[in-house]
């Protein structure tokens, strides 16, 4: 049996983990067309960014390890805290609040469903 993976990853992408993470749940275990069709149809923010790492780890598949991209599957998606930028926001009476700008890292493994 073939245990082939294929990996990318996005780093520092600047939308919070929590937001991200719908989305990745939709996709997690979708045939690559599906995830993709998926992707296309939902209105998030992250939507661009994880189709181009999609698209990424098709294409390391089909150059690095010449995969067909119509057996590849999702067989794991995993959203990471990246860094958190730290502003902050002036309040009433002198005071000042914090406002938390989070970021994500995504790591997309293609498997082979032979």
């Amino acid at each position: 049996m073939n245990m082939t993976e294929v990996k990318a990853k996005l780093r520092y992408l600047r939308v919070s983990p929590r937001k991200v993470r719908l989305l990745a749940d939709l996709i997690k275990g979708m045939s690559l067309k599906e995830a993709e069709s998926q992707i296309r149809f939902s209105t998030k923010k992250s939507n661009p960014s994880l189709l181009k790492l999609l698209k990424s780890a098709e294409q390391n598949a089909r150059h690095n390890f010449r995969l067909k991209s119509d057996n590849l599957y999702i067989k794991e998606i995993t959203v990471d805290v990246g860094p958190v930028l730290k502003r902050y926001m002036p309040r009433a009476r002198g005071r000042a609040a914090t406002i938390r700008r989070r970021s994500s890292h995504i790591t997309v493994v293609l498997g082979d469903k032979k």
